[in-house]
């Protein structure tokens, strides 16, 4: 049988996983740990919760400790990830795992002071765990050198293009050494991520680990039809009944996910939200909250749905069902990690049940209906023969040819007559003071909408 000392690893590292409690690899641990112990380079399909963050870092701990150039350290392994989430959990991964080596690591991201940052670069550094808007802009200020990097580890590499980093990645690529070891690791592998990887990877050793092989096993799924209006109160009662503790709930919005705390608390629920307009003093705050058992319920937008690691999550509720598939997988996937079990719950109403046919279109099996509840819905339920996709709202074709046109000046009859040189025959007949107003505040709030939602 396998286990960590059969892969080649070091005795100090040894060390270290067996106090992390684990004892067997689990499948991408397997097959990326030898070839990346080898030299080669490694391209991985993997989400969240298959143990990939120790697939990487092991090795190249290993690789790193076994000569330290002499004098200032500099930064030899540098790993790109989406979310500032992602990058402390790395992080934290990096400082488990180095704890009987001589290894420093650091993670920068934005949203908080960089001087912390800046002091920690200038006593010089191993590992550099980053996301990129944050690493290219103390590059640019001369606070940090990447030309020494020996080993470049791209995770999550389709999030990161969803995200829009492809051009900050091209730029990181163009500041490494050519000489280097590169791993990529991806939960989905489109054309967009093939071409990427195809652009610096060497020869690279293909790691697949399918998302069927994670959503069947220990995860026990059921899909619930129910109206729309229904669903917070589905929601109340199944926490409260099934007496959850750690339980994370997913939203399609920002505001959805607000909003939802504020009724979860109405109802005697402790809950807290976490998604990209929340400052990263509170995203920090509620996710030490979910982790040390103060907040039962944590409210998400798919900003989280991947690298929140808290092994004992016993519940994911899909409240809204995901427009992407994927997500589905790396939502659900919060759940069952570490060996347990877990459960997860979908709500689909009837403007959902395209995305409940693309999902399982992708993880190849259909999911177990528990119409037993008090809301259930059967106009919820996918028809025959339906495609995956958005349902169509009816009411839809109403509206939007009256206000396509217009959205894009400040969206309504009055802010078209408002803008231009000086609108038309009913903007002269207003007060000066009403003609511009209206633009000049919608303006302000969209500079802020625009800067509340920068990572």
């Amino acid at each position: 049988m396998t286990n960590f000392e059969t892969l080649g690893l070091s005795k100090p590292l040894l060390r270290a996983v067996e106090a992390e409690g684990y004892t067997t690899p689990t499948p991408v641990q397997e097959q990326s740990i030898p070839p990346l112990l080898a030299g080669r380079d490694v391209l991985g399909v993997a989400q969240t919760g298959t143990g990939k963050t120790a697939a990487f870092a092991l090795p190249v701990l290993q690789i790193m400790s076994r000569n330290r150039p002499e004098g200032k350290r500099r930064i030899r392994a540098l790993v790109l990830s989406p979310t500032r989430e992602l990058a402390a959990q790395i992080d934290e991964r990096f400082s488990a795992y180095s704890e009987h080596l001589d290894i420093r690591h650091k993670v920068i991201f934005g949203g908080v002071n960089q001087n912390p940052q800046v002091r920690a670069l200038q006593k010089g550094l191993d590992v550099l765990v980053a996301t990129p808007g944050r690493l290219l802009d103390l590059i640019n200020q001369g606070h940090i050198d990447i030309t020494n990097v020996e080993f470049f580890v791209l995770d999550e590499a389709d999030r990161m293009l969803d995200m829009g980093f492809i051009r900050d990645i091209k730029k990181v690529l163009k500041l490494l050494p050519k000489k280097r070891q590169n791993l990529l690791f991806s939960a989905t592998m489109p054309s967009s991520i093939a071409d990427l990887a195809g652009s610096f990877l060497n020869n690279a050793v293909k790691v697949d680990i399918t998302p069927k092989e994670v959503t069947v096993d220990r995860i026990d799924q059921k899909i619930m039809f129910l109206r729309k209006a229904d669903k917070r109160r589905l929601l109340v009662k199944i926490i409260k009944q099934e007496r959850v503790e750690c339980g994370m709930v997913f939203t399609r919005t920002k505001h959805g996910a607000n909003r939802l705390v504020k009724q979860l608390d109405q109802s005697g629920i402790a809950a807290a939200a976490i998604h990209g307009n929340k400052s990263q003093g509170a995203r920090t705050k509620a996710l030490a909250g979910f982790k040390n058992g103060n907040i039962p319920i944590l409210v998400a937008t798919d900003i989280a749905s991947r690298g929140i690691d808290v092994d004992g999550v016993t519940h994911v509720f899909n409240y809204d069902l995901p427009n992407e598939p994927e997500s589905y997988v790396h939502r659900i996937g919060r759940t069952a990690r570490a060996g347990r079990t877990g459960i997860a719950y979908g709500f689909c109403d009837d403007s959902e049940s395209g995305y409940l046919v693309g999902i399982q279109q992708l993880i190849g099996k259909e999911i177990p209906v528990d119409s037993s509840h008090e809301f259930h819905f059967i106009g919820a339920i996918p028809k025959p023969g339906q495609k995956a996709g958005k349902v169509k709202d009816p009411n839809a074709s109403k509206k939007k040819p009256r206000n396509r046109n217009r959205s894009n000046q400040g969206g309504g009859r009055n802010n078209r007559q408002n803008s231009g040189n000086g609108g038309g025959q009913n903007n002269r007949n207003q007060p000066r003071s009403n003609r511009n107003g209206g633009n000049r505040s919608g303006n302000r709030n969209q500079s802020r909408n625009h800067r509340s939602g920068e990572n």
